[in-house]
């Protein structure tokens, strides 16, 4: 099997790996409002992600407030960005969805797919964002809970904020073909 560096010719012709691959994250915005549409396509798009037997074990929360945005910059170490966010999308896991034994933290791998899917979703509808971590980190996550009064049973997972870009962002070069195997390692 031959492994193509440039696949240009076949990504023009197909918008789905056209935006995957021009996708950045974007860490400063305009002011601009994000439409309540937009807002629930990117949550349709979230929610299209699978996930380990069907559970669904995530919860959004939309969170459009200045004051609270500007809270999450203060508490958060590596979200300074959410202030200047006209939007942010808290993921969490419900732990009442939760897989069990040996599949019990499956759930993290639903939440980051969905969140692929958040991001992706609003570079497809010109807008950018960033992925910041919250869990697995008690602090962040305590912070998060505090601010948006987030119950017990469910665990921030990340924020994203959203918004239109401030400037326009080129994507970094991530082909690394000696990270391809065949066959065997």
């Amino acid at each position: 099997m031959k492994i193509y560096d440039d696949i240009s010719a076949f990504t023009s012709a197909n918008p789905a790996l056209s935006n995957i691959l021009s996708r950045t994250s974007v860490r400063s915005y305009t002011d601009t409002k994000i439409p309540d549409e937009t807002v629930s396509a990117i949550l349709h798009a979230a929610m299209a992600a699978p996930t380990g037997v069907n559970r669904q074990p995530w919860e959004f929360i939309v969170i459009d407030s200045l004051k609270l945005l500007s809270a999450l910059a203060s508490a958060l170490p590596y979200a300074k960005m959410v202030a200047k966010a006209p939007l942010a999308i808290m993921t969490c896991g419900n732990s009442d969805r939760f897989l069990s034994g040996d599949d019990s933290s499956l759930w993290v791998q639903d939440l980051a797919i969905a969140s692929e899917n958040i991001l992706l979703a609003a570079h497809a509808l010109g807008l950018g964002g960033v992925y910041t971590c919250l869990y697995p980190h008690p602090d962040r996550e305590d912070a998060a809970r505090r601010i948006l009064s987030i119950p017990e049973k469910f665990v921030p997972f990340n924020l994203i904020p959203i918004g239109c870009p401030a400037r326009v962002h080129a994507p970094l070069d991530k082909w690394h073909p000696e990270h391809i195997h065949f066959n065997h390692f």
